[in-house]
């Protein structure tokens, strides 16, 4: 069996792979075993720096890394190379924190007694990346699990395999440490219930995540889930439009709004309604579709085909229900690509499917409330709980939403973005675990409890 990887701006064959046999995956895996045991034993300091060393793969290749991000899943050429810039600074801070989160922790001595807690590394770490982020969602996983004494087995998307090619070649010199699969859908639920992965971190839709979910509920092992999300925005009456409009169209129609944080409903107040309107027609006219590998354009195609029904569903729900399309709503005319109009909807009913369900495209709905406690009730109505954001000039505002607000990230005059230094976990459909920060340390480790008394034995 093959996998062949389309490139969705002229729909070329960009690379064909073929399906690891059951005989790959089993050596794949007895070797990543192996590996674990060994590298577990190696120092911290050592383990930091081999990883260390290893990142500058991604700089000696950063232009060959960036094409075949834009040609894979279709993603502007200054958008991949922004993202391996990402990579650096996800990595360079889990890297700088290491020592210190991974740390044993020493107790008071008690009852003549030595007491710490170390923290262990679980064994083979399975880490199943999603395409929209191929590099970052990859990279979120991999450094903090590697320096924490795990090896990975990463199956990367369908649509970006060649990004777990990369991540395999950059940390070669260490044979098994990073291995990349490449596996059908059956083949990875059988590995997930394989008794020699110790950790699944999964990174996609939450359909995908209750199946992995599922696969691994007999084994009594931890599971990461990174799922959808609906996050809200609200413009508060005091917000800088003029700051906020850009900030919100841009975290909607980033990566054509492929975000699994991306700005996906608004809520604003009435007293500025009308202003951010207009505001933000004029916002989109500066995303402009185009051939991905010109550093000229601005919006890239669709990865997945099938994400244009899927807009097209929601933009004629939302005007049936009364909706006022004020940009967009349609296909791109005579494209052979997968691209989807910067599209703005206001008036948007809040039960329309666009504000219930995730859009996963450059799709902006806007809908007015009567103030804070009206845009509270309508931001919290939703099964995801991934990231929310709040524009207002008003800290004491800002931290009343954040105390009230069921989301794993609040912003205030942010959004869209994942600051290394904090944990990144949703609630609800959202998902489970964390990454990122010192929680993303906590887990890919396990604590171990040690109490030692010297004297008769």
């Amino acid at each position: 069996m093959t996998l062949s990887v389309i490139n969705p701006y002229d729909q070329s064959v960009y690379r064909t792979l073929a399906f690891d046999t059951p005989a790959e995956v089993e050596a794949k895996v007895q070797a990543a075993k192996a590996a674990t045991e060994n590298w577990r034993k190696v120092p911290l300091a050592e383990r930091i720096e081999t990883v260390r060393n290893a990142l500058d793969y991604f700089r000696t290749h950063e232009a060959a890394i960036a094409e075949s991000i834009t040609g894979q899943m279709g993603k502007p050429i200054t958008a991949s190379h922004n993202e391996i810039a990402g990579l650096f600074e996800r990595a360079g801070h889990m890297l700088s924190i290491a020592e210190d989160t991974l740390a044993p922790e020493i107790l008071p001595l008690k009852d003549h007694l030595h007491r710490r807690i170390e923290r262990e590394p679980l064994g083979v770490v399975l880490n199943i990346a999603a395409w929209n982020y191929p590099l970052l969602i990859a990279v979120n996983v991999v450094v903090p699990a590697l320096v924490a004494g795990n090896s990975v087995l990463l199956k990367h998307s369908a649509k970006t395999p060649l990004c777990g090619e990369h991540f395999q070649a950059a940390f070669s010199h260490v044979p098994g440490l990073v291995t990349h699969l490449v596996l059908s859908h059956d083949q990875t639920l059988d590995l997930i219930r394989d008794a020699r992965i110790d950790h699944v971190v999964f990174t996609g839709s939450v359909a995908g995540g209750r199946h992995i979910h599922q696969a691994a509920a007999g084994r009594f092992i931890d599971v990461g889930l990174e799922l959808g999300g609906k996050d809200p925005a609200y413009v508060a009456e005091d917000a800088d439009l003029g700051f906020t409009v850009p900030h919100v169209v841009e975290g909607a129609l980033y990566n054509a709004g492929q975000s699994c944080c991306a700005v996906e409903r608004v809520y604003v107040h009435r007293r500025v309604y009308d202003a951010f309107l207009e505001q933000a027609v004029e916002a989109m006219s500066h995303f402009q579709p185009g051939d991905p590998m010109d550093r000229r354009t601005t919006l890239g195609p669709l990865t997945d085909p099938a994400a244009l029904d899927v807009l097209d569903g929601q933009v004629r729900d939302a005007l049936r229900r009364g909706a006022r399309l004020m940009v967009g709503g349609r296909r791109l005319e005579g494209a052979t690509g997968n691209f989807y109009l910067p599209t703005l909807l206001a008036d948007v009913d809040g039960y329309a499917e666009v504000m219930q369900e995730e859009s996963f495209g450059p799709l902006l709905p806007v809908r007015a409330v009567d103030g804070d406690m009206d845009a509270l009730a309508q931001m919290n109505a939703s099964r995801y709980g991934l990231t929310a954001s709040v524009w207002t000039r008003s800290r004491e505002r800002a931290e009343w939403f954040a105390a009230r607000l069921h989301a794993g990230t609040i912003y205030q005059n942010r959004c869209d973005y994942l600051d290394p230094g904090l944990p990144w976990t949703g609630v609800k459909d959202s998902g489970r675990g964390s990454s990122l920060s010192r929680y993303g340390y906590y887990c890919l480790t396990r604590p171990k409890s040690i109490h030692f008394r010297e004297g008769p034995g």
